[in-house]
C-alpha cells in the first residue's frame, strides 16, 4: 500500500516569535470594525488583550467576553447576535482553543439563514459565508489556530460536536510563546496531550508506506516527549515553549495527515466523557488511549511495533513485548506530566459505560477508528478498561 490520493492546501498565515502582535496592524483592513472574542478573562490579567487593543490602532473595535473552556453553541449565539445588530466585519479570536472554535463556529452562524444550530449538527458542511477572522492564541494545545474545524457543545442536549469546513481557516494567526508564559501547568500539562494525541490519531492506524508523514509525524512525537517536561517545568524557557507550540500547530494543520488514514476514535469518545463528566480534553484523551491502543493492538500491530521502535527507542525481535511497552511507555507519560489515565480517579465509577455507549449510540458514532470497526461494543470495552 502507498500513499493515498489527497489534496492540500493550507491558506493560513502564521507569524510566529516574540513581540508580533504589533503585526496585526498590517494583518487586519483599516477600515475594519473589530470583535475580539476572549474567554474568561485571562488574557485581560496578563496584558495580551491590551497589546491587541494597542495593535488595532484607530480601528472601532468592542470586546464579547465568557467563552467557556468547553465552547457552547449558547454562549456563541450572543456573540452572532451582537455582530448582527452592530454590523461588525472582522473578528479576532484571542485566547485558547475554545476561543478559537467557538469564533469558527460564529463567524459561520452570522449569515447563516435559519437554526444556526444545523451548522452543528451538519458538520460545518452547510456553512457558505463567513466573516473574515484571525487569532490571536494564547494556549498551545488544539492545533485550531491553523486549521478549518472545531469541536462545540450544547449545554441544553449534552451535545458536543465537530464542524470542520474550508472556509473556516483564519487568515491569520500570531503565535508568541511569551504569551502562553503565564498559563497553569495544568492547561501546558493538557496541552501536550492533547497535541500528543492529534499527533497519534493520524500515525497509530495501519502501515501503508507513507514514509514522509510517519516521519513528520514521530518527529511532533519525539519533540513534545523531549521539550514537554522542560516546558512543563520551566514555563519562561522560551526555547522549549516554542518548539512545543509549533509542534502543537503542526500535530492538526492537515500536513501529517495527507494521504495517511486516520483513527480519531480517542478523541470521539473522549468529548463523551467531557460533556458527561466535565472532565478536560486533554485528560479524557490520556483515560482512553491506553486501553484504546490495547483494545485494538492486533489491527494496529505494525504500527505499534513501528511507534515502539522508532518514537520510544524499544529494541528486540518480540513484538508483543515492543508493543506491551510502548503502551506503557504512553500512559507512563502522561502521568509524567502531572495527568492521571483512569477514570477511578477522577470519580467516575463503572456506571459511565453504559452513558458513554449511549451518548455514542445517540451521536451515530457506532462505527469509529481507521477502519470503521470501533463497533459500540468495542467501545464499551475501551471505557471498560479505562476504569
Amino acid at each position: 500500500m502507498a500513499l493515498q490520493n489527497f489534496e492540500f492546501c493550507n491558506p493560513t498565515r502564521i507569524v510566529f516569535g516574540q513581540e508580533t502582535i504589533q503585526k496585526l496592524n498590517g494583518l487586519i483592513p483599516e477600515t475594519a470594525k473589530v470583535l475580539i472574542i476572549i474567554g474568561g478573562g485571562s488574557v485581560r490579567k496578563n496584558g495580551t488583550l491590551s497589546e491587541v487593543e494597542t495593535a488595532l490602532g484607530r480601528r472601532e473595535f468592542a470586546v464579547f467576553e465568557g467563552i467557556e473552556a468547553n465552547p457552547t453553541f449558547e454562549t456563541s449565539m450572543q456573540a452572532v447576535e451582537k455582530i448582527r445588530q452592530e454590523s461588525f466585519d472582522f473578528l479576532l479570536g484571542v485566547g485558547g482553543g475554545s476561543v478559537m472554535d467557538a469564533t469558527k463556529f460564529i463567524t459561520g452562524a452570522v449569515n447563516y439563514k435559519g437554526d444556526a444550530w444545523e451548522i452543528v449538527t451538519n458538520g460545518g458542511s452547510n456553512i457558505t459565508s463567513i466573516v473574515p477572522f484571525g487569532f490571536v492564541p494564547t494556549l498551545p494545545a488544539t492545533g485550531s489556530e491553523m486549521n478549518c474545524g472545531g469541536v462545540i457543545s450544547r449545554k441544553a442536549t449534552n451535545d458536543k460536536l465537530s464542524i470542520r469546513n474550508d472556509l473556516l481557516y483564519p487568515l491569520f494567526s500570531i503565535l508568541d510563546p511569551t504569551k502562553t508564559y503565564s498559563l497553569p501547568k495544568k492547561q501546558i500539562a493538557n496541552g501536550i496531550a492533547d497535541a500528543f494525541v492529534h499527533t497519534i490519531e493520524q500515525y497509530l492506524t495501519y502501515p501503508i508506506h507513507a514514509a514522509v508523514p510517519d516521519r513528520f509525524a514521530e518527529g511532533i512525537l519525539l519533540t513534545l516527549i523531549e521539550e514537554g517536561p522542560k516546558t512543563l517545568n520551566n514555563p519562561e524557557d522560551y526555547e522549549s515553549r516554542a518548539n512545543f507550540i509549533w509542534a502543537a500547530t503542526m500535530a492538526l494543520n492537515g500536513l501529517i495527515g495527507a494521504g495517511v488514514p486516520q483513527d480519531w476514535a480517542t478523541h470521539m469518545i473522549g468529548h463523551e466523557l467531557t460533556i458527561l463528566y466535565g472532565i478536560d480534553h486533554g485528560r479524557t484523551l490520556c483515560i482512553l488511549l491506553p486501553s484504546l491502543m490495547q483494545e485494538m493492538r492486533k489491527d494496529k500491530h505494525g504500527k505499534l511495533v513501528q511507534y515502539g521502535r522508532r518514537v520510544w527507542g524499544l529494541q528486540g525481535s518480540d513484538e508483543e513485548k515492543i508493543i506491551d511497552e510502548a503502551i506503557a511507555k504512553t500512559r507512563a507519560f502522561f502521568e509524567s506530566l502531572g495527568i492521571k489515565t483512569y477514570l477511578k480517579e477522577y470519580d467516575v465509577d463503572s456506571s459511565a459505560v453504559d452513558k458513554v455507549v449511549e451518548q455514542l449510540r445517540r451521536h451515530h458514532l457506532t462505527a469509529l477508528g481507521e477502519r470503521g470497526n470501533v463497533t459500540l461494543e468495542v467501545s464499551r470495552r475501551i471505557v471498560e478498561a479505562s476504569l
